[in-house]
């Protein structure tokens, strides 16, 4: 039988790579202003903010990307929102599914990072700098599970638990009020059809980015009235977006 390729990281050898050639004061001055703490590790906050564009541009340089910390990140998160909801809320399942979606979508986490203000400290390289805004946002929100990713190995969970409560798990009364929890295109559909008595139509009004990282722009017409435009990572993210714009329009439109 032939060993397979996919081997275990050793023992002996850091989860990540340590950075080099970096100043790491204003990472830490960073941490320390809007995370409470400096990491004991800094190359876990640097390579959080470090995109995979980065290290391709500086191949002898940059060493790890943020996208294993996103992973782990990832899971961290969907976690700890779960752990809220379940604790708050005695509601079905497939409600409380519904609500740990709207909090931890790209859309929520982005305004999060952005809120944060580390985009400056992101590493990337020219072209993403160049990129759209939509593309620049899905770097943050990527770079914002990332950043879970590595205060859960510097600090532990309880102080992930903590980071996600503060800066996502506060919008849930608003999510709530708001209704933005439901899917966004079935709840546009019974809108539109109620007051245009048409379903919206959504049509891909631009392409942007290279083929891994590309960025859809899609309207949602009604009546052949575009009522709303969103961006996304995919057709569907991008059409849910715009199926939110096209909602507000009408929630604008009957003055409520």
């Amino acid at each position: 039988m032939s060993q397979s390729r996919f081997e275990r990281h050793p023992e002996d050898l850091p989860i990540i790579p340590p950075v080099s050639g970096v100043d790491f004061a204003p990472y830490q001055e960073f941490s320390k202003e809007k995370l409470g703490f400096e990491f004991k590790n800094p190359s876990l906050l640097v390579t959080a903010l470090t995109h995979r564009s980065y290290v391709n541009e500086h191949r002898k340089s940059a060493k790890a990307h943020n996208e294993r910390l996103e992973f782990l990140g990832d899971a961290v998160l969907e976690l700890a929102t779960t752990e809220f909801l379940f604790a708050n809320f005695d509601q079905p399942e497939g409600i409380m599914t519904s609500w740990r979606a709207a909090l931890v979508r790209t859309e929520s986490i982005a305004a999060a990072g952005a809120n944060l203000g580390y985009e400056s400290l992101i590493r990337m390289s020219r072209g993403e700098k160049r990129g759209s805004e939509a593309a620049r946002l899905h770097i943050v929100a990527n770079a914002f599970e990332a950043l879970i990713g590595a205060i859960h190995l510097d600090q532990g969970y309880d102080a992930a638990k903590t980071f996600i409560d503060t800066n996502i798990l506060q919008q849930i009364d608003e999510i709530l009020e708001s209704g933005s929890w439901r899917d966004p295109k079935s709840h546009l559909q019974e809108i539109s059809q109620r007051i245009d008595s048409e379903a919206p139509d959504y049509r891909v009004l631009n392409e942007d980015g290279p083929d891994h990282e590309k960025v859809f722009t899609v309207g949602a017409f009604v009546r052949g009235r575009e009522m709303g435009r969103g961006e996304g990572s995919s057709k569907q993210v991008a059409q849910q977006n715009a199926a939110r714009e096209a909602l507000l329009a009408y929630r604008e439109k009957s003055g409520k």
